[in-house]
């Protein structure tokens, strides 16, 4: 046999970008570089007639080279000449668009008078008498209920105990237990659900057998405070028993396995209905299902609830009339439903935004408010559902619109505020703490648009989109990349030199260092590392954490 020969390849030419600024020198240095430019220009010369003539010869074997251009592109309008994004705790706008936060042209990102002042453009709440009967019931009936006056704000502001890298995955989803104080659930981007006590730190576990994708909501069952409901990713519901990790699937909707992208259906928006005795959960396509929890069994036929072939990512169910049922998804509109009728295109009302609606809630005493997010920047808070839906009460524009990779920000009520005006949500947009670039998490006061108050640690680099307040404590849970945060309010009578008693764990570290010598490091995975390496190097006046390491065990 003939001996085989390789393939030549074609040759490879970089252009380099030419733009840069020649560095400043003296007179004398300025005389002898033009000396040796006039030299390096003839070996130039003679060094492109060579080329060109080794374009032709490859032109005429049939290999033509092929160019890769080194230019610097701004990865917004993909465009030569300048650069857009992140440069440490500043946004550099596009020249080409509109500012990011506020999506409005005239002005930068970092001049943008919304960034300065939250309230900024935001009416407040109205007074006003009005002689619709729906909306006289309602401050006959439903009002006296919700404080007038409003009592003053308790932020958690203190990091109290934390379980770092405590996912495989990054955090998606947080649910307190609904008795137990201290018990904290969690789900990630890899289908595991974790319970942890913050009270006694070191006490947690995580079950890795429940889904094969990522939980997207998390619900307990009702009279049952040992079971919850998931929805994943994978299409399925799970019934999860939270002392044995025993795990029964409700409802699968890919029963075949994977066909492809166009029929695989993945489950994200879920609420569970008490007083119906059902699940509600939706899928990627627009459709809603429901699920009877006594014979843990589907009922009914699959209703479109949003355009077809669109995501819904959120279901909420009114916690004082709960045949009301709220929804929202990617065809830009959040949308108000009655389940004694619930057939396509059979909405009350129909909530229009500009771009994707992350998440929408009624109010959690009277439920006769809603509050929704959305990827324009925007918080949209309608202040009686009786009233007016054509347009929102208020709009507050804030930082939110994020890129892939990341679990959406959705904006959450605080369950013990009895006026109904406090919500919580991270922020995306990295701001500037003593030469450190964090990303707060925003306490917004929805009446007036004014931001009561942000929480940061210059120990959390990370950002923090995933945000849960406590039903009945003052605490906030705080999920961040692979992380989990307890935040509790500082005490005002604490002593300024008293022993801190914050525990922080440290998980996962052996698992860590066989993914470096691998190589394959994923986007949650870089997360974590800054933590460690920008967290170690900051100096700030805050006592430092205490660092415990254990090992992180997955129960399969």
């Amino acid at each position: 046999m003939a001996p085989q020969t390789r393939n030549q390849f074609p040759k490879v030419v970089i252009e380099r970008d030419s733009d840069s600024e020649p560095s400043s020198s003296e007179e004398e240095e300025v005389e002898d570089q033009e000396e040796e430019d006039e030299e390096e220009e003839e070996v130039v010369e003679s060094e492109n007639r060579e080329r060109k003539e080794e374009v032709l010869d490859e032109k005429k074997k049939g290999k033509a080279p092929i160019t890769i251009s080194l230019k610097k592109v701004c990865k917004v309008c993909k465009k030569v000449g300048h650069e857009a994004g992140f440069k440490g705790a500043t946004y550099i706008d596009c020249p080409m668009k509109p500012c990011f936060l506020c999506k409005m042209p005239g002005h930068t990102t970092v001049t943008c008078p919304h960034r300065v002042a939250t309230e900024h453009g935001v009416i407040p709440a109205p007074r006003r008498n009005t002689s619709n009967p729906l909306e006289y019931v309602f401050e006959r009936q439903l009002r006296p209920g919700i404080l007038p006056i409003k009592p003053a704000f308790i932020i958690p502001d203190r990091v109290n105990c934390a379980v770092i890298r405590y996912h495989s995955r990054r955090v998606t989803c947080l649910e307190f237990h609904p008795k137990n104080n201290n018990i904290l659930l969690s789900g990630d981007k890899k289908g595991q659900v974790g319970i942890w006590d913050f009270a006694k730190v070191h006490e947690k576990i995580v079950y890795g057998n429940v889904h094969s994708c990522i939980v997207n909501n998390m619900r307990f069952k009702p009279m049952n405070d040992d079971s919850i409901y998931a929805a994943s990713s994978d299409g399925t519901i799970s019934c999860t028993d939270l002392e044995t990790g025993i795990s029964l699937s409700l409802m699968n909707l890919n029963p075949g396995g994977w066909q492809g992208p166009s029929s695989w259906r993945m489950l994200y928006g879920m609420d569970v209905n008490s007083e119906k005795g059902v699940v509600l959960v939706a899928d990627n396509f627009g459709f809603l299902y429901l699920v009877d929890t006594r014979s843990n069994n589907k009922t009914g036929e699959a209703i479109l609830i949003h355009k077809k072939g669109s995501k819904v990512v959120g279901l909420h169910c009114n916690p004082v009339q709960p045949e009301l049922v709220l929804s929202c998804g990617n065809d830009h509109f959040a949308r108000i439903w009655d389940m004694r009728r619930m057939e396509a295109g059979s909405s009350l009302y129909n909530l229009a935004h500009k771009r994707v609606v992350n998440s929408a809630y009624f109010s959690p005493l009277s439920g006769s408010k809603i509050l929704t997010t959305s990827q324009d920047n925007r918080l949209r808070i309608w202040d009686s559902i009786f009233g007016n839906l054509e347009s929102p009460s208020r709009e507050i524009v804030h930082s939110h619109d994020f890129n892939r990779h990341l679990t959406p920000f959705k904006a959450e009520w605080d369950p013990k505020d009895p006026s109904e005006s406090l919500a919580v949500i991270g922020r995306y947009i990295s701001e500037n703490f003593n030469g450190a670039a964090l990303h707060p998490i925003d306490f917004i006061d929805i009446s007036t648009g004014q931001l009561v108050a942000e929480v940061m640690d210059p120990n959390i680099t990370t950002i923090s989109p995933v945000n849960k307040l406590h039903p009945r404590d003052d605490v906030l849970a705080t999920g961040s990349s692979r992380s989990l945060f307890i935040w509790k309010p500082k005490e005002e009578s604490e002593p300024v030199e008293e022993k801190d008693e914050r525990k922080i764990i440290v998980c996962g570290r052996a698992e860590k260092k066989r993914s470096r010598k691998s190589g394959n490091r994923s986007d949650d995975d870089s997360d974590d590392d800054k933590f460690a390496s920008k967290g170690s190097k900051l100096k700030s006046k805050k006592p430092e954490w205490k660092l415990t390491r254990c090992s992180n065990k997955v129960n399969r």
